[in-house]
């Protein structure tokens, strides 16, 4: 029997596991904070509605197949797509409406190292009239949630799609779509690849050189809008003016970390206005996070009056970044092992821990007998151990170590009991 995964998927172990519940965690703590409405979106999607916007080639990116019922149906590859399709259907929903999700996704991407065609992704999305307080409500949340998951070197670059697109027009001298989406995909490249590498690409492809190549020089143009005008004629930029009020509404929320860098423009075609992606700054992992505006999305679901904006960020790309910063990851509340001397006080071990349990504290005990120097070993990751023992039993009491600095204390058992939190702490 081959036990073998299918490629790209693994099992995600104990230590993985509690980083992704930090993150989840510290994620919904956050989106609270913020009033986001945290709901679980369906984990499978009707073809047709993944295809809406993305069209027919994203079938080369997902999980897609025909149910028992011959229908097209595909897993989940983000969770835009989902929220965006329960938004539109809620004809009586209450606008603004500010959703939240956390949960696994599934991409049919090429495995790397750190990547996989299984992860988890969190999300948060905003439906109602466009607005720019919109957007910078969903750049504030993501600067607040890495600051709340203690990530440091965090910088969030900001950008505008229609000034970029409105760019490529002045260059190009065209209006084409097709021209557009193509120089919209180098200038998203230019962060992965080398200058050289693009140009000649796409020189293969009929795009002038020395055209490209002042795209390409404006795609590095980045700063506060001082330091731009300083340095570029914004006069000619559409929706400059929009930029920089979201620069100074960010200012004005306290959000620091955040530069204007005209080379984000998010991958995805159904992006519209403003983008923005969020990076450690002093690692070469590329984006934690992105996000934008996405109007064209529900208008392509038929809801013309909707707009929306939202982000999202994969949690083991998150988790890395924790793990490289040396960012102490736990979720564990107090944990108490209850080791016993002798095979008669092991039940009594047992109802300690049962007892501890109702009162909320995480609690374990040998369950095969062992002798006590090797509970005592398997209880070294406790804050604290629980010993039974025949002499201190017998007058109702136990002995409590603490397992980092190895001192003990005595005390009644009914009063350990009765108040485990408190006494358990010294």
């Amino acid at each position: 029997m081959n036990l073998e995964l299918p490629r790209g998927m693994r099992d995600i172990e104990s230590d993985e596991a509690s980083k992704i519940e930090y993150i989840r965690q510290k994620f919904i703590e956050t989106s609270n904070l913020f009033g986001f409405q945290f709901m679980e979106s369906s984990p499978i999607e009707l073809l047709s509605v993944i295809e809406t916007k993305s069209g027919p080639s994203i079938k080369n990116e997902i999980y897609y197949f025909k149910d028992k019922g011959d229908r097209d149906v595909a897993l989940r590859f983000d969770f835009t797509i989902g929220l965006t399709r329960y938004a539109v259907s809620q004809k009586s929903m209450k606008l603004p409406a500010k959703l939240s999700a956390f949960g696994g996704v599934w991409r049919y991407d090429e495995p790397q190292k750190g990547r996989y065609r299984f992860f988890h992704q969190w999300d948060v999305e905003i439906y109602g009239q466009p607005n720019l307080e919109s957007d910078a409500e969903i750049i504030e949340f993501t600067s607040k949630f890495l600051s709340n998951l203690q990530l440091r070197n965090i910088v969030i670059d900001i950008c505008d799609r229609e000034l970029i697109e409105s760019y490529i027009h002045q260059v190009f001298k065209s209006n084409s779509a097709e021209l557009v989406s193509d120089i919209l995909r180098a200038v998203d490249k230019i962060q992965k690849k080398k200058k050289q590498e693009i140009m000649k690409e796409y020189e293969e492809k009929g795009y002038s050189s020395s055209e490209l190549e002042k795209i390409l020089e404006f795609s590095q143009i980045k700063g506060t809008p001082e330091e731009i005008e300083r340095k570029f004629d914004v006069k000619q930029l559409k929706n400059w003016d929009k930029l920089c009020e979201l620069f100074t509404s960010l200012k004005n929320r306290q959000v620091n970390n955040v530069k204007i860098n005209f080379g984000i423009v998010r991958g995805l075609d159904y992006y519209s206005g403003i983008v923005f992606e969020a990076f450690d700054s002093n690692s070469d992992l590329g984006a934690l996070v992105g996000g934008g505006r996405y109007d064209t999305l529900t208008k392509a679901f038929g809801r013309s009056d909707l707009g929306a904006t939202g982000v999202a960020g994969g949690v083991e790309r998150i988790a890395f970044s924790l793990e490289k910063q040396g960012v102490i990851v736990s979720t564990k509340t107090l944990q108490v092992w209850v080791a016993f001397v002798n095979a008669e006080l092991q039940k009594i071990a047992l109802n300690i821990v049962s007892q501890l349990r109702q009162k909320g504290i995480r609690a374990e005990t040998d369950l095969g007998g062992k002798p006590l120097k090797k509970q005592m070993e398997m209880a070294s990751n406790s804050q604290y151990t629980i010993i039974v023992a025949p002499k201190e039993y017998s007058s109702k009491s136990v002995v409590i170590r603490n397992m980092k600095d190895g001192t003990e204390k005595q005390i009644g058992l009914e009063s350990l009991l009765s108040n485990p939190q408190s006494n358990l702490q010294f």
